[in-house]
């Protein structure tokens, strides 16, 4: 409707969904590779144009960004490639704040793109270097979608994998912004924007009350919950801001799910930073099965993943990566138990890109 016809908006998405600011593409008469550029949109719209009055009502959706998503919600201000070709953009937005998110190819076939919510985290988890930051400001649906916009602009320029999943597991509390979040996670799944399968998405969540998890379910997206530690007095160790108790949390989760379709929507993932003797012996695994277990016997049709995710070094000696050893004999300890456990393979940690290492510089007071 902004642009005058379905058209002009499908044209515009088919540019943002390559990584192409149609603002620019269409408005410059000199942009490189305009041609090859054509050929990657598809076949019944590559004689499609924007005139002056598209552009012109194309850029009242960003008045304040100077009608462009490039240059405008946000700009590329660097890159950084691990030797396994993680690859960290870092973006810097209209107000001069700084977020991440990151490009992780799998065996040359896909990508999964870590996205950011907010410029910082009011959450505290002492393991993360984000949560050292504090909360500058949450990100607009925008901000947020223009991650995935740059991210496959990279994808296009460098020739990695195409983006195939989306992870809310970069810097930030997702619950803390939930509203933009889920308005995301819709322009993300649209059938007509970027056209992700609601499984392919996942939003994390620290949980800070029992409701986010309904909040957040209201997103196409499967839910992750960054659990850490079943018993009480440890989890509060590790994230410092828990004021319920595990079990309201988890009443909280299984609440979410139950009211879900009982298909793939009801999957839910249980992440857990393994830390070298604070949560990492066969004790706290025992721990977890128990706590697991409710999810799994009580939600009809739930699938429930653990996630283990070793330490990340940020910078400090408060903790240390656990040895391969204990990693594997923690889930094969879930496994014996019935709950189905796989260790994330640590990607980018060399470029500081990898989970729980991201964290910006530039620092503005909170808004």
């Amino acid at each position: 409707e902004v642009l005058g016809g379905k058209g002009r908006a499908l044209i515009a998405w088919d540019c943002y969904s390559i990584g192409v600011d149609p603002a620019i593409f269409f408005g410059d008469p000199t942009f490189e590779n305009a041609d090859e550029i054509r050929n990657l949109l598809p076949t019944q719209r590559r004689t499609q144009t924007l005139g002056k009055g598209a552009l012109s009502k194309l850029s009242s959706l960003y008045a304040n960004n100077g009608g462009q998503v490039e240059g405008g919600v946000a700009s590329l201000s660097h890159i950084s490639r691990s030797s396994d070709d993680t690859t960290k953009l870092l973006l810097q937005l209209q107000d001069g704040l700084e977020v991440e998110t990151v490009i992780i190819p799998w065996n040359g076939v896909r990508s999964t793109l870590c996205i950011s919510s907010q410029v910082g985290c009011r959450q505290g988890c002492t393991f993360c270097a984000t949560g050292r930051m504090g909360r500058l400001r949450s990100l607009s649906s925008d901000e947020i979608l223009s991650q995935m916009f740059f991210a496959r602009k990279i994808c296009r320029l460098e020739n990695l994998p195409e983006i195939k999943n989306i992870v809310f597991m970069g810097m930030g509390e997702p619950a803390d912004n939930a509203e933009n979040v889920v308005q995301a996670c819709n322009v993300l799944t649209s059938r007509e924007l970027f056209q992700l399968s609601a499984s392919k998405v996942t939003v994390s969540t620290v949980a800070p009350d029992p409701s986010v998890f309904s909040k957040l379910s209201e997103a196409p997206c499967v839910l992750a919950w960054s659990v850490h530690a079943a018993r009480d007095d440890l989890r509060k160790r590790l994230v410092p801001t828990t004021k319920y108790t595990m079990e309201e949390l988890r009443s909280g989760l299984m609440k979410a799910l139950l009211d879900r379709p009982p298909n793939f929507k009801r999957t839910a993932m249980i992440e857990v930073a393994l830390i070298s003797d604070v949560n990492d012996s066969l004790q706290e695994a025992d721990e977890l099965a128990d706590f697991c277990r409710p999810i799994v016997e009580q939600v009809p049709g739930s699938k429930l993943i653990v996630n283990l995710i070793p330490f990340n070094d940020i910078g400090q000696e408060l903790y240390k990566k656990p040895t391969d050893e204990a990693v594997e004999n923690f889930k094969q300890r879930l496994w014996h138990q019935g709950i189905c456990a796989h260790v994330r393979t640590t990607r980018g940690d060399d470029e500081s890109a990898a989970c729980g290492q991201l964290a910006t510089k530039k620092k503005k007071n909170q808004s």
